[in-house]
């Protein structure tokens, strides 16, 4: 007989969830706002472009943190090594996209 009993969620799932949740309505709200604030021409300064950059990181490490609970910590211990090695690539090919899309972000901002 098989033991049916839930196990309980790792202790960084929650905080987790929360950041990357906290995360995704800074990002849309910053993006509300902007929308609003140029809705009329009007320019805003690069510099308030940190806050959805930041945003989005943030909900970035945050989906790749769930994601390393749900791929890698409840892997067996036989498998743990081959499912880190494809979440490194994972993770580094996620953090490269956003790195390419901020950086082709300023340099638009910064040729106009």
């Amino acid at each position: 007989m098989t033991n049916t009993e839930p196990t309980s969620p790792h202790p960084l799932r929650k905080p987790l969830l929360i950041a990357e949740f906290a995360a995704l309505a800074v990002l849309l709200a910053s993006m509300g706002w902007f929308s609003s604030q140029t809705g009329d021409g009007q320019t805003i300064s690069a510099a308030w472009l940190l806050i959805p950059a930041l945003a989005s990181l943030g909900v970035f490490l945050s989906f790749i943190g769930l994601m390393y609970l749900r791929w890698v910590a409840s892997a067996d211990s036989a498998n743990r090594f081959r499912h880190k090695v494809i979440f490194s690539l994972l993770a580094v090919t996620l953090i490269g996209i956003w790195i390419y899309g901020i950086a082709n972000t300023w340099v638009s901002l910064n040729a106009s």
